[in-house]
């Protein structure tokens, strides 16, 4: 089993923070990200949250998706 880094953790983190703070549910991130032309499925959110394995660019689409403009680290 390949364990997370520090920055893996810390940025499926501060996503799950994010979507938590706007109140929005994993479902619902999948229809945003859809609007905005990204392709996804629940369940592959939900897994790539949860081993926080994802690109940046990942990373930023959900933020634009959520209408996240400002990210405190």
């Amino acid at each position: 089993m390949v364990e997370k880094t520090d920055y893996e953790l810390k940025a499926a983190n501060l996503l799950k923070a994010e979507l938590k703070r706007k109140g929005v549910t994993y479902a619902q991130l999948v229809d945003r990200l859809a609007a905005i032309g990204v392709d996804e499925k629940e369940a592959n959110v939900r897994n790539k949250l949860s081993r926080g394995k994802f690109t940046a660019a990942y990373f930023l689409q959900c933020l634009a998706a959520i209408e996240t403009t400002d990210l405190r680290l």
